[in-house]
């Protein structure tokens, strides 16, 4: 695989294949995860044979009604292969949001039994992403590491200006907007982390 964005329909199956297993995981049916998610049935049904390109938006959606981090859709399915601690920069999966245009590498080894997940990301000059993101079983962690460029984050109520080398620690429980006002593109850094039920601590 090159260091271009990774070929669409591959990555498509890729998320198609990942969906119906964490869903058939979950034992929900279509128009029960369409009930968790307000994406349509129709929608996750075409997603699940790969006949369109979700957004970010949609997909987050579908992850937070799935109690799992947005980067575990685009996890491979595959189980020929064992896990391998490295990933080669040239494997690693590269996706543009058809959206926004933002693009995101998943950083971290495909499949490792690991609850940290790295992921970059390359922000468009004017772009915003708005997740309607809401409190799972499982509360997940991000620290966002900005490499370049100057973004702001608005998590809940409150607006971050980050500029470069700024570090981001937040919780994924409340509505999430990334937002580049400027006129290069920004590039930052994520790391996730997700905390078992067992350990979550009453906030």
């Amino acid at each position: 695989m090159s260091n271009k964005v990774s070929d669409a329909s591959d990555l498509g199956a890729r998320i198609a294949a990942r969906l119906r297993g964490l869903r058939s995981e979950h034992g929900y049916s279509l128009d029960a995860l369409a009930t968790r998610s307000g994406v349509s049935r129709s929608a996750i049904s075409m997603i699940e044979r790969n006949e369109t390109s979700p957004t970010a938006v949609v997909l987050e959606r579908l992850a937070t009604a799935l109690d799992v981090p947005l980067a575990s859709l685009f996890d491979s399915v595959s189980v020929t292969d064992p896990p391998t601690p490295v990933a080669r920069r040239t494997d690693q999966p590269r996706w543009r949001d058809p959206q926004s245009g933002y693009v995101r590498r998943n950083v971290s080894p495909p499949n490792w039994p690991s609850p940290i997940r790295l992921v970059e990301v390359e922000f468009p000059a004017g772009a915003t992403v708005s997740y309607d993101t809401a409190e799972r079983d499982v509360v997940i962690h991000q620290q966002l590491w900005l490499l370049s460029g100057e973004i702001e984050v608005t998590v809940g109520d409150t607006t971050h200006a980050l500029f470069l080398g700024d570090c981001l620690a937040m919780r994924v429980d409340r509505p999430i907007t990334f937002r580049n006002v400027t006129s290069r593109k920004a590039r930052y850094a994520v790391v996730i982390v997700s905390e078992p039920a067992a350990q979550r601590r009453s906030a």
